[in-house]
């Protein structure tokens, strides 16, 4: 009997004991992260109302009523040399929650995302002989895709977002569930376009370009300089162009307000609001690669991808990647529908001159919007957050 069968069959009647509280230990890692794992244990409760929940991530997973050890703001880097220069606070995270698991062993680990960091947690935990489940399967068909056989030895289940990697995990037999976006769910405003505008001072007869500078220290750091620049050679073809950019829960405004000081003639209006109020305030936007890219896809606003990292990252990457495109957008679309500007070709002129093609181009707009309409379509049906959680119920 395959492990996924053997998991599935335990677990098919409800063994939850009503004598004790059941323990999760949640590890989310950056601020996508920390909404998908809130919204698992909000819709986890339902079934286990008086569940304890401790591990690491932010103020989302604080909300429905965790007890975080670490704060995910201090962990959101990406790329090896980024890494490394953190490496010291990320090892004494690492090491925290390590003894966690083994002085206070949870019921179960759900690992969110974040890769490197969570398969360490995972292997402390399968030698402490605590059941894992990893949510949001890491891009291993993407690099690095030998590495699918030592996943499987580490968890107890993969859940999986999109239907083609239920079909690569289990090939290599590796216990596998698709249980949908949650961003099917997730990425819906809470007002009217009218009403964020209005909020923020925009008005409602002038176009308006979004700047998603990405939710890590060091994407902004490199991201938003060039995201700038590319709104003041917007600024200048388009005079009544505004700006919004929302800040990240894992981003401090005073962070984001050093960049923007540097740009005295532009007005940026940085809000902390429900994202995807923001998404929909816009006609365009430009984004750092990421969940954006399918949360913006998922709101049909058209957008141009911007990505950079260290060039010693960059070096090493670009020869283990095994895929196309990185935008999730064109992953899962299967081909390019939405311009991506990495690294070297990411300068402030090509992402402005494709940014005022879809400000101007009416043709150009109406296609792109299709083939997101397209990508929704391939995400499957709504409840992604609920079937994870029913998951974990049936693990525990």
């Amino acid at each position: 009997m395959s492990k996924i069968n053997e998991t599935i069959i335990n677990a098919g009647e409800p063994t939850i004991a009503s004598n004790r509280t059941r323990k999760i230990m949640i590890s989310a890692g950056e601020a996508s992260g920390d909404l998908h794992a809130a919204n698992l244990i909000k819709a986890l409760r339902k079934l286990v109302p008086d569940i304890e929940v401790t591990g690491m991530g932010g103020d989302k997973l604080r909300e429905v009523g965790a007890q975080l050890q670490v704060d995910c703001a201090e962990m959101a880097v990406v790329g090896i040399v980024e890494v490394l220069v953190n490496l010291r606070r990320i090892l004494r995270n690492l090491n925290k929650l390590r003894d966690e698991l083994r002085n206070n062993p949870p019921d179960l680990l759900i690992l969110v995302d974040y890769q490197e960091f969570n398969f360490k947690l995972a292997r402390t935990a399968k030698e402490c002989g605590i059941k894992v489940l990893f949510y949001i399967s890491p891009q291993v068909w993407a690099w690095r895709p030998h590495r699918v056989h030592k996943i499987g030895k580490l968890i107890d289940m993969m859940a999986v977002l999109f239907p083609f990697e239920e079909t690569f995990y289990k090939k290599a037999n590796v216990p596998v569930r698709f249980v949908g976006n949650p961003l099917v769910d997730e990425a819906r405003p809470n007002a009217s376009r009218e009403q964020t505008l209005q909020q923020h001072g925009l008005n409602n007869e002038q176009q308006v370009l979004g700047l998603f500078p990405g939710s890590r220290r060091n994407e902004i750091k490199r991201i938003l300089p060039i995201q700038l620049k590319a709104a003041e050679i917007l600024k200048q073809k388009h005079p009544e162009l505004q700006f919004i950019l929302p800040i990240a829960s894992t981003i401090q405004e005073d962070e984001i307000n050093l960049y923007l000081q540097q740009h005295p003639a532009l007005t940026v209006h940085a809000v902390r609001d429900n994202v995807y109020n923001v998404m929909q305030a816009c006609d365009a936007i430009i984004t750092a690669s990421g969940t954006a890219t399918l949360e913006i896809a998922l709101m049909g606003i058209p957008n141009v991808i911007t990505y950079e990292i260290s060039p010693i990252s960059y070096f090493i990457l670009k020869r283990l990647v095994t895929i196309e495109n990185i935008g999730l957008v064109n992953i899962v679309a299967e081909k390019s529908i939405v311009k991506e500007f990495i690294q070297y070709e990411a300068t402030p002129e090509n992402i402005a001159r494709e940014t005022d093609r879809l400000l101007t181009d009416e043709d150009y707009r109406n296609t792109m919007i299709a083939e997101m309409n397209q990508v929704r379509a391939k995400l499957g049906k709504e409840g992604g957050s609920n079937n994870v959680a029913q998951l974990a119920y049936e693990m525990l």
